[in-house]
């Protein structure tokens, strides 16, 4: 198992995140806008959007787990990125469509480049650039 295929969110409203994660540049094949379930394709892996009760009653029906709210739960997405502009125009553009800039891009300790932002249901994503960072053929980052 070496390879990681969906990522799935669960959400408050999902008609209002897939708007949001439309504007910021992700791209899915749904037409619908307020649809069960919503799949974006990303270079290597597909970020899924599926309301959250559902999400839990998916895990254990008879017993789900408690929903938390607020608060920091321990993981990250990221968005790795070409260069600082690139940084720059994603964070301001998660900002125009709703999402909150929970730290503006800055150089930061590793030598790369770095702002966070949270996503309508409060995921935190970093988005990042290193010059040292190489990209393959279909964008995947290169860690070695």
């Amino acid at each position: 198992m070496n390879r990681i295929n969906l990522i799935c969110l669960g959400v408050k409203d999902l008609a209002r995140s897939l708007a949001f994660y439309k504007n910021i540049g992700f791209n899915t094949y749904e037409k619908d806008d307020s649809p069960p379930i919503v799949f974006f394709d990303n270079q290597g892996s597909k970020l899924e959007l599926y309301p959250i009760e559902e999400l839990a009653k998916d895990i254990n029906e008879k017993n789900p787990p408690k929903l938390i709210t607020g608060g920091f739960y321990g993981i990250t997405l990221a968005c790795n990125m070409k260069s600082e502009v690139e940084v720059d125009l994603l964070i301001k553009l998660v900002e125009k469509h709703g999402g909150i800039i929970t730290k503006r891009p800055e150089k930061v300790f590793w030598g790369g480049y770095s702002g966070y932002f949270q996503d309508l249901d409060g995921y935190y994503w970093e988005v990042a650039y290193s010059s040292g960072w190489k990209f393959d053929e279909n964008d995947m980052l290169i860690i070695e």
